[in-house]
């Protein structure tokens, strides 16, 4: 209860908090959703990204444990989630959907402040989230974008479509900066840093906007089983690969604490700019955050007692 009281009030309410912002105001103003998802994919999102490697300070040896990791657990669930969608003869828009539910996490605005909470004395632990929270981006922009584009696009053309995307170059362009260690003039760096940190409270906007008029009792199997592989499959196996790889304290902790966030708000991105069932998509997430104030808590007292 000591660890569920201030996940409740320190995460969870303030993302409903502004998700719900987006629910009030968009069932009144109306808002162009794809306006919204341009702002978010085209602006928004490769300056989060780029800040976020800029800033980070990555120690060598956890990095390689982490991506190490990160690699074999994506791969495991991008496997998982492939042979559930040919079970259960999803078609293509919501294979996608499906299949990046259950691989791409909210390890930012909902992993950061759950890892602020549990790692408040241990800074290796939030050294580790910023690591996944950057493989996540990645993958996310890889795996994820090349998923949504090939719905409707096929061959070179779903390539092109990947290949501009701004946040893959600004990615790129943090990784370079942050490794010659460029220094950015204080006059570039002040508004760089604002566009980043409108991210959170637009992006959740938009996504309260896009789930303001789901109703919850479309409980269908596809999103069933993205609240079980995203929420509970994910924890089972990262705990086992924890386990064979041989990783220990803050490390082992911290990571099979990251295997268990909700789905990433960038899945239900990807379905709205793609149009692969947005709405669909957006349930997805709304559902696996409501229901993450169970899981992730149980997985946070269960690290604790493991590791």
């Amino acid at each position: 209860m000591s660890i569920l009281l201030p996940i409740l009030l320190n995460v969870i309410f303030p993302v409903f908090a502004l998700m719900g912002a987006g629910i009030f105001f968009h069932r009144i103003f109306h808002f162009d959703l794809h306006t919204l998802s341009k702002i978010t994919m085209y602006y928004l999102l490769p300056t989060v990204g780029f800040v976020n490697i800029y800033e980070s300070e990555i120690d060598g040896k956890v990095f390689l444990e982490v991506i190490g990791f990160q690699l074999l657990l994506s791969l495991t669930l991008m496997v998982m989630s492939a042979g559930f969608a040919k079970m259960m003869k999803l078609d293509k828009g919501m294979t996608a959907n499906f299949k990046n539910s259950i691989v791409l996490l909210n390890a930012g605005n909902y992993g950061i402040p759950v890892s602020q909470l549990v790692f408040q004395a241990n800074p290796l632990g939030m050294t580790i989230q910023i690591i996944v929270m950057i493989i996540q981006n990645f993958i996310t922009n890889t795996y994820g974008l090349l998923n949504s584009v090939s719905v409707h696009n096929k061959g070179t053309k779903a390539l092109y479509e990947f290949l501009k995307m701004p946040m893959l170059y600004a990615l790129i362009l943090g990784l370079v900066f942050q490794t010659f260690q460029i220094k950015i003039p204080l006059f570039l760096w002040n508004p760089i840093e604002k566009v980043a940190d409108a991210f959170l409270a637009i992006a959740l906007l938009a996504l309260g906007a896009q789930v303001a008029y789901i109703k919850l009792r479309k409980f269908d199997l596809a999103l069933l089983m993205s609240c079980v592989g995203r929420l509970v499959l994910s924890p089972m196996i990262a705990l086992v690969l924890i386990y064979l790889l041989g990783l220990e304290g803050t490390t082992a902790k911290a990571l099979f604490i990251a295997s268990s966030f909700p789905a990433s708000r960038n899945s239900a991105q990807l379905a709205l700019e793609y149009n692969n069932y947005p709405e669909h998509a957006g349930q997805t997430v709304l559902v696996t955050t409501l229901l993450s104030a169970v899981t992730v808590t149980f997985v946070v007292y269960l690290a604790g007692v493991l590791f």
